[in-house]
């Protein structure tokens, strides 16, 4: 059932990771975060990823965060709602983390292209081993963040690998992102593959303008990691827009450059992405879900302005923010 609403498409945050100032594990706050989406109403969370911080592998944590989502959503979801766990790492290692997460009662592994040595050819043999793990979703990561040029080859032949369910596009590169779309569509296995946007700096475009007649079902975003409730009410619009209400089409379109702006802040594009994971922390410590803005790298911190910049989109953008349902909420979620 949850590989049916990733099918049909959703909000998936990307889950970030709560740490003390000792840079230790915050379980608490962790728990809280997952509820935070939960009660959000998002359909998924993607958790392990490059919002979680990779370096949770070097630092022995990659159980213990998966686990912990994975125990919240059992025991309070009451709903469909999409794991996706993130794996990392040559074939023998992606499988294992796969292994682990088909444990924990994970639906679908977010397969990271960042594989140093490896062509195309052992990436497709990587995902393949994957699969017969867990479904898998492809990953056109950005080139700013360790990701790589991938060709519509590729593409299409990783599309008629029968384990893959969905394509998170995120090469924050247009022609790269219809290369994906086209590539998904000569596979044969279309109607199979659920095309989601982690295209962050474009994220209403993606959802509202079909591509050969292709529409992207869903995102799963950093972005959405933070403003998870107004999110959710935006992709709401976007199917009301799907569904032929012109007036909210327009309107939709005409607040898609706030959201690349807000974007912009969160990620600290000015500074070449250096803050873009303290951003998201700095959102939702302001908030009160996140103690502070601490990453495992200590070298990994907000840029000089990043936070005022993260206050003026803020104030610009009200429908972008959430501060209020979270204050509603805080205090159960951090029980």
């Amino acid at each position: 059932m949850s590989i049916d609403l990733l099918r049909e498409g959703t909000v998936i945050p990307a889950h970030p990771l709560a740490l003390t100032e000792q840079r230790t594990l915050d379980e608490r706050r962790q728990r809280a975060l997952t509820r935070y989406y939960l009660d959000s109403g998002a359909g998924g969370a993607a958790v392990a990823v490059h919002t979680t911080q990779f370096e949770i592998r070097d630092a022995g944590l990659l159980r213990p965060v998966l686990e912990l989502a994975a125990e919240v959503v059992a025991k309070e979801a009451g709903r469909p709602f999409v794991m996706v766990a993130g794996a990392c790492g040559d074939t023998a290692q992606a499988v294992a983390e796969a292994e682990l997460a088909a444990s924990l009662g994970y639906h679908a592994v977010l397969l990271s292209p960042k594989v140093p040595g490896a062509g195309e050819p052992e990436l497709l043999e990587r995902a393949k081993a994957v699969g017969e793990v867990l479904p898998v979703i492809g990953f056109y990561l950005q080139e700013a963040v360790g990701g790589r040029r991938l060709s519509p080859s590729f593409w299409r032949s990783l599309s008629e690998q029968e384990s893959l369910v969905a394509i998170k596009m995120a090469p924050f590169d247009r022609y790269r992102t219809v290369d994906v779309v086209r590539a998904v569509a000569a596979s044969g296995r279309g109607d199979d593959i659920a095309l989601y946007t982690g295209n962050d700096d474009n994220i209403l475009a993606d959802l509202l303008t079909p591509v050969g007649g292709r529409r992207v079902v869903g995102g799963l975003l950093g972005q959405w990691a933070v403003w998870t409730r107004a999110a959710v009410l935006m992709f709401e619009e976007v199917r009301r827009a799907w569904a032929g209400d012109d007036e909210v089409l327009r309107s939709l379109l005409a607040r898609a450059a706030d959201l690349t702006d807000a974007n912009g802040a969160v990620f600290d594009v000015a500074n070449g992405f250096h803050g873009c994971i303290a951003g998201v922390h700095e959102v939702l410590r302001g908030q009160g879900l996140l103690a502070g803005t601490w990453c495992l790298n200590p070298d990994e911190g907000l840029s000089p302005g990043q936070a005022e910049e993260l206050a003026r989109v803020g104030a610009a953008y009200p429908w972008l923010v959430d501060d209020d349902f979270v204050a509603a909420h805080l205090d159960d979620w951090l029980r």
